[in-house]
């Protein structure tokens, strides 16, 4: 079945609001693995504008499910995969300014970087991932790059799925047959909510884990942390019986 990690990025942009310690994000992580998440993912970026480095420590402390850590793969981010070790580090290509993610790697153009950092990674005992679009050439350059999994992103996804659900994932099924015949493991992330999570889950093959942050949370603001998660896990659980 699909995993569901729950990242956690907005809890601390609300904590660094007013500075202190309101929410507790320890006791999120541990909230959240309490009510049903399968993994935990945050982005420590450079300005610390919501994970700080301490927090990645604070939670590798304490998680006891898949720990994911996303992030540009510069000397900053690799020194603390190095240190703290998690389950997986996906990589993804944004400069520091970027407000979110919104893009994926070029593989070609990034092959030899890549290869080089992911070698790096396995030498720690962690898997790693890539941040990518659904080209299939993209998906193939990736696996030469020796990743164990890409992490699909579903932005495009999840502004046509309103409109047309059958186009909107058309792209994402051919990159997840592409990915399976290349022998990675798949991700998903980026705009997944409770209405397109449980069409996407149905229709990609091979679908490991989907790492969701911003709508879960704006979804817990109405209807409570624990219920939002459980809301996830029946979505991603009806599509793995349907």
């Amino acid at each position: 079945m699909t995993r569901l990690s729950v990242n956690v990025n907005k809890f601390a942009t609300l904590r660094n609001a007013r500075g202190g310690n309101n929410p507790d994000l320890v006791k999120v992580v541990r909230d959240c693995e309490k009510f049903g998440a399968e993994g935990i993912t945050v982005h420590p970026r450079p300005d610390e504008r919501h994970i700080t480095y301490k927090d990645v420590f604070d939670i590798k402390n304490i998680v006891t499910t898949e720990f994911n850590i996303e992030g540009y793969p510069d000397k900053r981010y690799l020194e603390i995969i190095e240190k703290a070790r998690p389950d997986q580090a996906t990589l993804v290509p944004d400069p520091p300014d970027v407000l979110t993610s919104n893009a994926g790697w070029d593989t070609v153009q990034n092959a030899t970087y890549l290869r080089d950092t992911i070698a790096q990674i396995k030498e720690w005992g962690v898997r790693p991932s890539i941040f990518i679009e659904t080209d299939p050439g993209m998906i193939e350059a990736a696996a030469a790059t020796g990743t164990e999994r890409v992490e699909l992103y579903t932005e495009a996804y999840a502004t046509e799925f309103p409109n047309n659900r059958e186009k909107a994932i058309k792209s994402y099924v051919e990159a997840a047959k592409v990915a399976g015949q290349a022998g990675l493991g798949i991700n998903a992330g980026h705009d997944l909510d409770r209405h397109n999570l449980s069409w996407f889950q149905q229709n990609i093959p091979g679908l490991v884990e989907v790492s969701i942050g911003h709508a879960l949370v704006c979804d817990a603001l109405y209807l409570g942390l624990e219920n939002t998660i459980q809301i996830y896990l029946r979505q991603l659980r009806k599509a793995g019986q349907s």
